[in-house]
């Protein structure tokens, strides 16, 4: 799970508030619109909405999970069929 936030927040991570990305989460499922989140808006969202973005953050550590271990088979059937 900490290698998905990790990954979500890749360019962003000492100041997340800025990520055009959270950013966008942000303003599609609180209706905040991105240009007006700033610091202290940022941390009240994650503070009040902490579980629902856990449960987000598990559920894309599953997704990247299975999309690298479907590459994983993807890469030994190409290897095995040469």
């Amino acid at each position: 799970m900490l290698r998905a936030i990790w990954r979500l927040s890749r360019g962003y991570r000492l100041r997340p508030w800025k990520s055009p990305y959270l950013g966008w989460r942000i303003e599609t499922s609180a209706g905040i619109h991105a240009g007006q989140i700033g610091f202290a808006t940022f941390w009240k969202f994650v503070w009040k909405h902490r579980a629902d973005l856990l449960r987000y953050a598990r559920w894309a550590a599953i997704e990247q999970q299975a999309t690298e271990l479907e590459q994983e088979r993807d890469r030994i059937r190409s290897t095995a069929a040469q």
